[in-house]
């Protein structure tokens, strides 16, 4: 899971709240819903999370003209909060499966088959799993996608941001049967952008032939894109990915 240090405590996040992914887990084994898992939080480098969640290869898609005006206008916008550096996903997700996984699957007792690899996370974190699961679906199995980023940086009009993302997955999703899929979306606050584009995404599984025993898609209503909002909601991924 991404931005792992909002997952377990929020007594030492930026905005005091948490995913309460240990409890939400906890409750679920509990009940007997899910097998026994291991959570793995790897931090997001701070004022570098954008460039390191941003799809690369869609990014570099775009003109040069267009990849700096992004820079420029994030960069004037937010103080280098949203693209500070140069995109750099790939170099992420590479470290993700080429030095953490092997590392995990050496120390922990792990199934490290893609059918028993899941990766999960929430707007760019959302965005940067929906990546990993089309550029690594031999190492990711299982995809969970909160309050996907569709629009990319920030809600803007005539953002030609969304439609590139429907394009990359148009060409690169796993055909059925090879992966599953969750997505979902609030529609208070940031994540009242998502719906039109999600919808949209919904549309390819749809003309890949993927159905609900691969591909769950969930309206969320009255949420906001905040942790509370995702801890409420997250026994609803994780009991559709981990159960068949």
């Amino acid at each position: 899971m991404h931005d792992g240090q909002m997952l377990f405590d929020s007594l030492s996040t930026w905005n005091h709240q948490e995913w309460g992914v240990d409890e939400v887990l906890c409750s679920l084994f509990e009940s007997h819903t899910i097998p026994p898992c291991i959570v793995v939080g790897i931090w997001n480098s701070g004022s570098n999370r954008q460039s390191e969640y941003f799809p690369q290869k869609v990014f570099e898609s775009y003109s040069s003209d267009m990849q700096d005006s992004l820079y420029q206008f994030t960069n004037k916008t937010y103080g280098q909060k949203y693209l500070p550096t140069k995109v750099n996903s790939d170099n992420y997700l590479k470290f993700l499966v080429q030095e953490l996984k092997p590392l995990i699957d050496r120390h922990l007792p792990t199934l490290t088959d893609s059918e028993n690899t899941y990766i999960l996370g929430s707007s760019m974190g959302g965005l940067i799993s929906w990546y990993a699961g089309l550029e690594y679906p031999e190492v990711f199995g299982k995809i969970g996608c909160l309050s996907t980023h569709w629009v990319g940086i920030i809600p803007i009009d005539n953002n030609p941001i969304p439609s590139t993302f429907v394009s990359y997955m148009a060409q690169n999703i796993p055909e059925a049967n090879n992966s599953k899929w969750y997505f979902d979306y609030g529609t208070e606050t940031l994540d009242s952008n998502y719906q039109k584009h999600q919808l949209r995404i919904d549309s390819i599984l749809l003309a890949k032939s993927y159905t609900f025993k691969n591909w769950m898609s969930y309206k969320a209503e009255g949420a906001k894109h905040t942790e509370r909002a995702w801890n409420a909601r997250l026994f609803i991924p994780l009991s559709y990915l981990m159960t068949e």
